[in-house]
């Protein structure tokens, strides 16, 4: 805690499990930790190799996420609540530590309606102002994929078999598609769908089925 960094378990805003994150506690600022793990791979230390060669790496991540999903679940009462009342969590109690981020009550303009009673303030989840701002993120995300030139309609059309001619370039739609899939990693399913909907993606093109002979090798793989 000298460095003020802080390794605390938080819930995953989409699985509702439980997930690793990072804290610096100076700044303070919330980090999202993912593990790269690659099998036989090892580090060279000094002049020893070392076994489990893992790579974690720790990227900044958009608090109002795992806010968001305390205040989804706060909104079945259907009344407004001191965010302290919100943001609790018996299976994840360092949930707390969200409260003590900068900024927090700019954040939560963007996903909440908002009271203030004898200069306390109250909140309550906002489906419609939510889904406009995540309507940013993924416009956010758009621009950064073309910026950085990532071809995103092989990784699209890759979620199912296509035909030959269903494979094409990139499309609007087609990074749109992507970006929603990744914003779609830090929300709930049933909020992802909305988003869905409300950026108003088609349904994707039907899976080309597999032809009889590769349906039997696979079946025959199996068997083994």
């Amino acid at each position: 805690m000298k460095t003020g960094l802080m390794f605390v378990k938080l819930v995953n805003p989409c699985s509702g499990e439980g997930a690793i994150y990072l804290f610096n506690m100076c700044l303070p600022q919330l980090f999202e930790v993912k593990v790269f793990k690659e099998k036989n791979h090892s580090w060279f230390i000094n002049e020893s190799v070392q076994s489990g060669g893992l790579l974690h790496f720790a990227t900044p991540m958009d608090p109002l996420f795992l806010l968001l999903y305390y205040l989804i679940k706060a909104d079945k009462e259907g009344k407004f609540q001191p965010l302290d009342q919100v943001v609790m969590d018996d299976m994840f109690p360092n949930c707390a530590l969200l409260l003590k981020l900068p900024e927090l009550e700019k954040l939560l303009r963007h996903v909440t309606e908002e009271k203030e009673i004898d200069k306390k303030k109250y909140y309550k989840y906002s489906k419609e102002k939510t889904l406009k701002w995540l309507e940013k993120k993924v416009n956010q995300t758009v621009a950064a994929l073309k910026t950085n030139n990532i071809n995103v309609s092989a990784r699209v059309q890759s979620t199912a078999f296509f035909s030959g001619d269903q494979v094409s370039s990139d499309k609007e739609e087609d990074y749109i598609r992507y970006a929603h899939g990744l914003i779609s990693d830090y929300i709930p399913k049933e909020l992802s769908d909305a988003l869905s909907k409300y950026l108003k993606l088609p349904e994707p093109p039907a899976a080309v089925p597999n032809p009889p002979s590769k349906v039997a090798a696979q079946r025959q793989k199996r068997d083994k």
